[in-house]
């Protein structure tokens, strides 16, 4: 076992450390006890770091000033794009100065009326409105809520009139899709992911009294399974192999199959791509893919034949800009249907409208900035509904009736733009070190510079869209630079750059990472001490993995919520879903490619063969009810990277941990003072200084 001796001084390895021997290679492990979150050594060792932190953090001068920026920020009604029933709209909204987003109900022309709100379920803050879906008729909404940060809770059924409960709730569900069955029996179909509470797969539930039917079973390793109705008619079934690879699709008629009793027939299945299905105001299935396209097009098909060999395809493909988003509508020439489409570009959206049967463009929509356009769904009336933001404006929620090109501010009465900052944007390219040129986008305010924050995720083929963050602009308006390498692994330019930065080629994400931050000290932007590499999830990953292959690369490094131990990722958390993208150690090859990167063993190398060797400073953040990738892998690298330094002192690396909060969605004040603390560290450490 290791134990730390004091603050800030290094850890000593015991005999007792595990040593595992994995195709033929040993593999130290000398933290495993600090796996077990709530063991009594585990939770001394956490109360040392948590006041070498608070130590630390005393002394940070833009601590409270930065709060209270990004506080102010956030001080605004926050709407989600509303789902229309007979009569009546549902929607979330987070009205300024409150802690959650509360389910809400728009009939006519009156105020809205609050269905759920988990601030009475909860004052202390601890639970979060997950997912929301209304009935057919509106009649019923189920409502998934979790606590503590598990992402992993209850689905129940509310009636909306009264938001009383019909019938008994679903246990231990983890975001699962809804899918109200059209007519009948009020019942729904929903989705288990980890088989823990049943079958892995798609469920018929019936609300009065919870019987349920399994319709299908995920048979796959790893997949995880949706489900949605489209049309009041056909039932989808999904299976995802994999964020972002592939996606399995299958096709059943509720109005010739008895609900619990679906004949699936394939759309999509085998093939390693991924696309997503929608149903048109023709009746024709619209499907956005990369089948045939690594930058996304979009097919249509008859759902009576609905395989791939009868997909027609109506709107290519085009290089440069990823097809991020769709939503078939009304509008089109002569009455016919059309299809309102995203795509990015760098981090930016477009938007236009196509004829949905040619797929030619009738006209660009008029967006209000260089931001980021999500969720677009149709309405019954044609009108497309939106989320928009951009780095200097809070997400609002638009209307774009059917014909025109400026959309309207949602819901009535809410006001437009906010006074923004004028925030400038620039691309900057370097070169890999495999000659890949990789970009990276650079935003400042009028006068900022010197202290940067070099931001990448490089994972299961996300692209980086610019919306709004509080904490970035309260970074930017503070005097900081902004910038994000658009590494490989994400989805930046098309699946071949996802593909490109995955499973045994990760390590090409690393060395985009790090050819990018070169790249801003190159060119005058920042010195090495301003310059603070930061990630999040797969992100925090990326970072620290850039910082222990080159310690001289930055002055300072944010991991929040990191994957650190790769030879054990698959053990903790969801990491057994996540071998498409990173690999398996089971596997000799994918072990070799892991091990070249993985933080905590470069960490543990250099406390053996390198010790004293001088690694940028490190704020790690951990949150104990994190079901994702687990607290474990900040705990674990906290510890590799003190023995590691072997400083008397100042600490080189602090864990920042909290409890009763996970991956996921937090109270608001719990966000902010994360923030908040996270870019304090940084200004401190690149010598950012209050304006």
């Amino acid at each position: 076992m290791v134990r730390n001796r004091a603050p800030g001084a290094a850890l000593a390895p015991d005999p007792v450390s595990v040593v595992d021997t994995l195709h033929g290679r040993a593999v130290p492990d000398p933290y495993r006890w600090l796996e077990a979150a709530d063991s009594p050594e585990t939770l001394r060792w956490l109360e040392e770091r948590s006041r070498e932190y608070e130590r630390e953090a005393a002394t940070w001068p833009l601590r409270a000033r930065l709060a209270s920026l990004i506080r102010s920020l956030v001080d605004t009604d926050l709407w989600s794009p509303p789902v229309h029933r007979p009569g009546a709209a549902f929607a979330t909204v987070r009205p300024s100065g409150t802690e959650h987003p509360r389910l809400v109900v728009l009939t006519g022309d009156g105020p809205p009326r609050t269905l759920y709100d988990p601030a009475e379920e909860d004052p202390g803050g601890r639970t979060t409105l997950d997912a929301w879906e209304p009935s057919p008729d509106g009649g019923l909404v189920a409502v998934q809520t979790s606590s503590g940060g598990v992402e992993r809770g209850g689905l129940r059924v509310l009636r909306t009139g009264t938001g009383a409960p019909a019938g008994p709730p679903v246990p231990e569900v983890r975001y699962s899709h809804v899918a109200w069955v059209p007519e009948g029996t009020p019942s729904f179909y929903y989705v288990r992911r980890d088989g823990g509470q049943g079958v892995r797969g798609v469920w018929l539930r019936r609300v009065a009294d919870g019987a349920e039917a399994l319709v299908h079973t995920c048979t796959a390793s790893g997949t995880v399974p949706g489900v949605r109705v489209l049309g009041r008619r056909w039932l989808l079934v999904t299976e995802s192999h994999g964020t972002g690879h592939r996606t399995d699709l299958w096709l059943a008629d509720l109005a010739a199959d008895a609900p619990e009793r679906p004949v699936l027939r394939p759309v999509q299945v085998g093939a390693e791509e991924e696309t997503e299905a929608r149903l048109g105001p023709d009746g024709l299935l619209y499907l956005r893919t990369t089948l045939g396209a690594p930058w996304r097009r979009i097919c249509s098909v008859s759902p009576e034949e609905p395989g791939t060999e009868h997909w027609r395809e109506v709107v290519p493909e085009e290089r440069g800009a990823t097809l991020d988003a769709f939503a078939p509508c009304p509008g089109g020439p002569g009455g016919g249907p059309a299809l309102f489409v995203s795509r990015t570009r760098l981090g930016i959206s477009e938007a236009a409208v196509h004829d949905a049967r040619s797929g030619a463009p009738l006209y660009a929509v008029d967006l209000p900035g260089q931001g980021m356009v999500s969720a677009p769904e149709a309405a019954p009336d044609g009108s497309v509904y939106l989320g928009y933001a951009d780095v200097a404006a809070q997400q609002r929620v638009l209307c774009l009736p059917p014909g025109e090109r400026v959309p309207r501010p949602w819901p009535p009465g809410a006001s437009g733009e906010r006074d923004s900052p004028a925030v400038e944007r620039t691309v900057l390219w370097c070169r890999s070190e495999d000659g890949t040129r990789v970009p990276v986008t650079v935003f400042a305010v009028a006068g900022g510079g010197g202290p940067t924050l070099l931001h990448a995720y490089g994972g299961f083929g996300r692209p980086r869209q610019f919306g709004f963050s509080a904490t970035v602009l309260a970074w930017l308006l503070s005097g900081g630079r902004y910038a994000v390498a658009h590494v490989r692994g994400g989805g930046d330019a098309g699946r071949e750059w996802h593909l490109a930065g995955s499973g045994r080629a990760k390590p090409r994400a690393v060395e985009d990472l790090v050819a990018a931050a070169d790249a801003l000290v190159s060119a005058g932007l920042c010195t090495r001490r301003q310059l603070c590499l930061s990630g999040g999830s797969a992100g925090g990953l990326l970072v620290l993995a850039a910082a222990t292959a080159r310690p001289d690369l930055c002055g300072s490094v944010i991991a929040s919520a990191p994957l650190a131990d790769m030879a054990r990722f698959e053990r903790m958390g969801l990491g057994r879903m996540w071998t498409r993208e990173f690999g398996t150690a089971s596997d000799p090859d994918d072990f070799a490619a892991l091990m070249s990167y993985s933080p905590y063993h470069r960490a543990l190398d250099s406390a053996v063969h390198a010790p004293g060797r001088r690694f940028p400073s490190v704020l790690l953040t951990g949150f104990h009810g994190d079901t994702r990738t687990d607290a474990a892998h900040p705990r674990k690298m906290c510890a590799a990277l003190l023995a590691a330094a072997r400083e008397e002192g100042r600490p080189p690396v602090l864990l920042r941990y909290e409890r009763d909060v996970g991956h996921g969605p937090r109270a608001v004040s719990r966000a902010v003072g994360l923030a908040a603390d996270a870019h304090a560290f940084a200004a401190h450490r690149t010598g950012l200084s209050p304006r």
